[in-house]
């Protein structure tokens, strides 16, 4: 897909990781006219029932589904990534060409070694695209802010700083998900569709927790501050 600059950028371990985790958010953005581009580090196969050119597929109707423009996959490896400073340097260069100012990245608890490798790694890359005197690609960068989205694979949210409103974005959300047939869908038997109804509980309960229909958890490292107490929901 084109490539440009974006004002938030999303790095996922695997594709699906994104939808998943913030897919609504995504959608939300990308409606309030902002520019937001996807960094996928792996092709997220081998998996049970994709190939390389299914999820090649599926991760482009996703995209189609939220409005992306701006997807871009490192070809980082799948299963066994680490926290390596070539990765750290291709995720580096990937924030000096697109420039956020937001960074969205995996949560840093996970039961899932490529999402903790994927965690630290696009953490690490964000000081490191900032210097100088290397021969990385691209003009030094800092990203202002880093959100955390939950694509966790354990059962637990016990960090979590904001929740976006997302229940006008919940259906595209869906299908967008739903554009993984081989990752959540065929080959299931009776669990057919069983992460997204997880997800679906899930984000109905941060949705709960702003008396709203439905919501995407957050986190942050830092101090967060907000411009006024009216974008409070």
């Amino acid at each position: 897909m084109a490539r440009e600059t974006a004002e938030y950028l999303v790095v996922a371990p695997h594709p699906d990781d994104a939808e998943l985790g913030m897919g609504g958010t995504i959608v939300k953005l990308l409606r309030a006219g902002k520019r937001v581009a996807v960094v996928d580090l792996t092709s997220g196969e081998p998996t049970p029932f994709g190939t390389p050119a299914k999820r090649r597929r599926e991760t482009r109707a996703a995209s189609a589904v939220l409005g992306l423009t701006t997807r871009v996959n490192l070809g980082l490896a799948n299963r066994t990534l680490e926290a390596t400073l070539a990765a750290r340097i291709r995720v580096a260069e990937a924030y000096r060409t697109l420039r956020p100012r937001v960074l969205f990245l995996p949560y840093w608890r996970d039961a899932h070694p490529d999402h903790l490798a994927a965690s630290l790694v696009a953490t690490q890359a964000r000081f490191h695209a900032k210097l100088t005197k290397t021969r990385m690609k691209g003009r030094p960068h800092y990203a202002e802010r880093v959100l955390y989205y939950y694509c966790t694979h354990l059962r637990t949210h016990a960090d979590v700083a904001l929740v976006v409103d997302v229940s006008e974005e919940w259906a595209a959300k869906v299908k967008a998900v739903e554009c993984y047939r081989s990752q959540f869908f065929e080959g299931r038997g009776k669990r057919a569709g069983a992460v997204l109804e997880y997800v679906g509980n899930a984000n109905r309960y941060w949705g709960q927790m702003i008396n709203r229909q439905y919501g995407e958890p957050f986190t942050v490292q830092e101090t967060l501050g907000i411009a006024t107490p009216e974008c409070i929901v």
